[in-house]
């Protein structure tokens, strides 16, 4: 199940909120690996530190980014608050039950300051929330948006079907350093955000609430999860962030996972992942955004979506022109890319998610 390596740090290569990108040489192995620590769980790594790594994913050629994880760094151990005897506030137990569970304070729990403002909140006054299936669909919707409200404070809830850590995004790090989002809520099993929350409710109500969201983005971490069959992927959790959003009282935005490059059918135009999960899924009508794409393409992602949408489907089609999103999106402040293809190889992808992020803005101006 788990790959233990030993290995020696060498480089230093980079740092972000949460996270430091290291090459480890392998012991009894003539390599070097990228690697990445979380100084808050592991510790704070240096050159000539001995570590541990973990390589599954790694030596499997999975996951994003091809990192082996480090594990701990024995001669270094994190300062806890405990270690200075003062008291840690916080519960809220997170990869729970694995070697690595994370004890965080809970936006939501009893020691939060929050705890009172969020104890029986139950309303989102009608707040767009757009859903995507993808990670990588999150900066192309706060693209889309900044066209039209450019001011509207954005927060983004990461749920846990990908990375659990959000430190792990380096996409987050730098839409909040650029203020393209005011915050991240992580949510479930998933931590690390500014904000940590239980469920998917209450990430939401936190971001209305406590971060005064205009519009919020829900989509799983970095990384997918995806077996080939009908149910079995992680983005299905798309269809039951909309009905979290409706219950609350919010404005469900459904994000379609589209593709102009996909080898794969299932994939091509809209993915049946979005298929799959609004239409079966989600059990509360949404505005699923339609972009007009133009060509044989546009053509099939319109004519793939009208199943979702009256008479056999129960969400509302709405439709918007993507004038001016290439330009838009060129200028994110950060790397776009969907399934290791960027804006040039796959520009429907991020179009199709920059065109929620229209219509979220148009529900607000």
């Amino acid at each position: 199940m788990v790959r233990w390596r030993r290995g020696t740090v060498v480089e230093v290569v980079r740092r972000w909120t949460g996270t430091v990108e290291l090459v480890v040489a392998v012991d009894d192995a003539a390599t070097s690996v990228r690697a990445l620590a979380f100084p808050e769980l592991v510790g704070e790594p240096e050159v000539g530190d001995e570590v541990l790594l973990t390589t599954s994913a790694l030596e499997r050629g999975l996951g994003t980014g091809g990192f082996a994880m480090v594990a701990a760094v024995p001669g270094r151990l994190p300062v806890t608050a405990e270690d200075a005897d003062e008291a840690e506030p916080g519960h809220l137990v997170k990869a729970r039950y694995t070697p690595l569970q994370a004890m965080v304070l809970g936006v939501d729990e009893q020691e939060s300051p929050h705890h009172e403002v969020l104890r029986d909140a139950d309303d989102l006054a009608g707040m767009p929330v757009v859903v995507a299936d993808l990670h990588s669909a999150l900066p192309a919707v706060v693209a889309g948006l900044r066209t039209v409200a450019p001011h509207a404070r954005v927060a983004y809830v990461m749920t846990d079907g990908g990375a659990l850590p959000a430190w792990f995004s380096r996409t987050v790090d730098e839409l909040r350093a650029a203020g393209w989002i005011d915050g991240c809520v992580s949510v479930g099993q998933a931590f690390g955000g500014d904000v940590e929350a239980v469920t998917v409710h209450t990430g939401l109500l936190a971001a209305r609430l406590v971060m005064g969201a205009d519009v919020a983005v829900v989509a799983q971490g970095p990384g997918n999860l995806g077996t080939g069959t009908r149910w079995g992927f992680s983005g299905v959790a798309a269809g039951e962030a909309v009905n979290a959003a409706a219950v609350l009282n919010g404005r469900p935005v459904a994000s379609l996972r589209v593709s102009q490059a996909d080898a794969r059918e299932r994939h091509l135009g809209v993915s049946h992942h979005s298929l799959t999960a609004y239409g079966r899924v989600a059990l509360a009508p949404s505005d699923v955004v339609v972009p007009l794409l133009g060509g044989e393409l546009g053509e099939r992602v319109r004519r793939q979506a009208a199943v979702l949408g009256a008479p056999t489907g129960r969400h509302r089609l709405v439709e918007v022109d993507c004038d001016g999103l290439l330009a838009a999106l060129r200028a994110a402040p950060v790397r776009l890319s969907t399934m290791g293809r960027g804006l040039d190889e796959d520009a429907a992808a991020f179009v199709a998610a920059a065109s929620s992020g229209v219509h979220a803005a148009r529900l607000i101006s």
